[in-house]
C-alpha cells in the first residue's frame, strides 16, 4: 500500500510539494482575526495597502486598463512579448542610464513574462547548468528555493550583512568573494540572485560602493575563469520604490567609464515585476532583461528566452504590456503615473521611519532597512515571536532567520503598536 495517497503518480520532485506557502498561511491567519471581530493588524501580505486597508492602486493604471480596447484584453501577445513593451521595460530598468550604455555599443535583450517570477524562471532555466549552485544572500525571498530546485539546481549563500565593520555596511564582500571563487573552481557556471535595491524580506538596499564592489568581484572571477560562465541576476521587483531605482544602472556605467574589462563570459540580467510598480498584481507581467556589450550575445539569448517562454507558458499576458507601453508612451499619463507612484512611496516611507523610530525608542534590535516593502528582526525561533504577536492580534510572517515585517500592509497609525509588541514579547 502507498505510503502517501498517489505516491505512484507523482515523480520525485512532486513528492516533495506539499503544505501551505508561509506568507499566506499567516495572510490567512490575519484575515480569520479580522472576521472574528479583533483589531487586528496585518504586517504579512507582500501587498501596498492604503492606510483604511485597501488595496493601493496607482489610478491612471488602472483607467487607462479600462480604457483599452477589447482586442487587447482578448488577443495573444507575441511569444517574446509586444516590442513597445520589451522596449519600455529596458528603460524601466537602466532608467536615465540606459542612453550611456548604449552609446557604448551595449545590446539588450528582454523577454516577456507572467512576472517577476516567470523572469526568474528564465534565468534559472537557462543560464546554469543543472546541479550547479546559484548563490544567494541567506536571508531572500523562500520561493527562491522552489525555482531552483524545479530546474534542478542547488542553492549556495552568503551572509546578508558582513560580521565586522569594513568598508561596506550592508555587503558582505568578503564572504561573497569567497563564495564565488568557491563556485567558480567546482561548476561550469557561476549566477548571483541579487534582490536589491529594497531587499525582500529586509528592505535592505546597498550603497553605491558595495554594488561597485560586488560587480568588480564577478567581473575579476569571470576573467579569472575564462570558461566558466558569470552572470548577475538583479531582482528588482521593489527597486522603482527605492530612493536610488536605478542605481545599478549608474554603477555599470562608472565601471565602463572607468575602463574596466567585460569579460565575454559576464552577463547582468534584470528580473522586472510590474505588479508593485503599477499596482497590478494579478495581471502577472514582467520581463527578464540582459544586457552584454557584445549584441551577438543578446541576439542569441533573445531566442533562447523567447523559445523558453513559448515551451513553457506560451505568452505572456498581454493587457498590461500594451497600457503601459501606452502609458509611459505619453508624456501626461507618464507623468501622472510618476506623481501617484511617488505618493506611494511617500507611504511606504512615513511608515518606515515611524517604526525604525519605535523601534529605537522602544529597544527592538531591527536590521538596517531602507527601502520598499519590508522590515526584518533577525531571531533564532522566528515562530515563537510571531505566535507571541499573534496573541496581541498583531501578524507578522516567521521565515528562516527571522521575521518579515510587511510594512506595506499596516497602518500608519498601527506602526507604533506593531513595535511595542515586538518589544513586549521580545522581554
Amino acid at each position: 500500500m502507498d505510503e502517501a495517497p498517489g505516491a505512484s503518480l507523482v515523480n520525485a520532485l512532486a513528492s516533495t510539494r506539499q503544505g501551505n506557502d508561509t506568507i499566506f498561511g499567516w495572510y490567512a491567519r490575519y484575515l480569520a482575526a479580522k472576521e472574528e471581530g479583533h483589531d487586528a493588524v496585518n504586517g504579512t501580505a507582500g501587498i501596498l495597502l492604503e492606510n483604511d486597508g485597501t488595496l493601493a492602486i496607482n489610478q491612471v493604471v488602472d483607467r487607462m486598463l479600462r480604457e483599452a480596447p477589447a482586442l487587447e484584453f482578448s488577443s495573444y501577445a507575441p511569444l517574446k512579448g509586444l516590442p513597445d513593451f520589451l522596449d519600455l521595460s529596458i528603460s524601466l530598468a537602466l532608467g536615465q542610464h540606459r542612453d550611456a550604455l548604449q552609446s557604448m555599443g551595449f545590446g539588450f535583450v528582454s523577454t516577456a513574462s507572467p512576472g517577476g517570477s516567470g523572469a526568474l524562471f528564465l534565468a534559472a532555466n537557462n543560464l546554469c547548468e543543472r546541479g550547479d549552485a546559484i548563490l544567494l544572500r541567506d536571508r531572500h525571498w523562500g520561493p527562491y528555493a522552489g525555482f531552483l530546485k524545479g530546474c534542478g539546481l542547488e542553492m549556495a549563500t552568503w551572509p546578508l550583512l558582513p560580521e565586522t565593520e569594513g568598508d561596506y555596511p550592508y555587503f558582505a564582500d568578503e564572504a561573497f568573494e569567497a563564495s564565488v571563487e568557491q563556485l567558480a573552481q567546482s561548476q561550469n557556471t557561476v549566477m548571483v540572485w541579487l534582490n536589491d535595491p529594497a531587499h525582500n524580506p529586509t528592505g535592505l538596499t546597498m550603497t553605491a560602493e558595495g554594488r561597485r564592489a560586488a560587480l568588480d568581484i564577478m567581473m575579476a572571477s569571470a576573467s579569472k575563469y575564462p570558461d566558466v560562465g558569470h552572470t548577475l541576476l538583479l531582482d528588482t521587483a521593489y527597486s522603482l520604490y527605492a530612493n536610488e531605482p536605478h542605481g545599478w544602472g549608474q554603477t555599470i556605467v562608472d565601471a565602463m567609464e572607468d575602463g574596466t574589462p567585460w569579460p565575454e563570459n559576464f552577463l547582468i540580467t534584470y528580473a522586472l515585476s510590474l505588479s508593485k510598480s503599477h499596482t497590478a498584481y494579478g495581471l502577472r507581467t514582467g520581463a527578464l532583461i540582459g544586457i552584454h556589450p557584445d549584441q551577438s550575445v543578446t541576439e542569441r539569448l533573445r531566442d533562447i528566452f523567447g523559445t523558453t517562454g513559448r515551451q513553457t507558458w506560451s505568452a505572456a499576458p498581454r493587457i498590461l504590456q500594451y497600457t503601459a507601453a501606452q502609458l509611459h508612451g505619453n508624456e501626461e499619463s507618464a507623468e501622472e503615473w510618476s506623481q501617484e507612484r511617488e505618493r506611494l512611496q511617500g507611504l511606504l516611507t512615513e511608515r518606515r521611519d515611524m517604526f525604525v523610530n519605535a523601534c529605537q525608542e522602544y529597544g527592538v534590535p531591527i536590521n538596517p532597512t531602507h527601502d520598499g516593502f519590508f522590515a526584518w528582526l533577525e531571531h533564532d525561533d522566528p515562530e515563537s515571536i510571531t505566535e507571541a504577536c499573534a496573541e496581541h492580534h498583531v501578524y507578522l510572517v516567521p521565515l528562516r532567520g527571522g521575521i518579515r515585517i510587511g510594512l506595506c500592509a499596516m497602518p500608519s497609525d498601527a506602526v507604533e503598536r506593531v513595535a511595542k509588541t515586538l518589544a513586549t514579547v521580545l522581554s
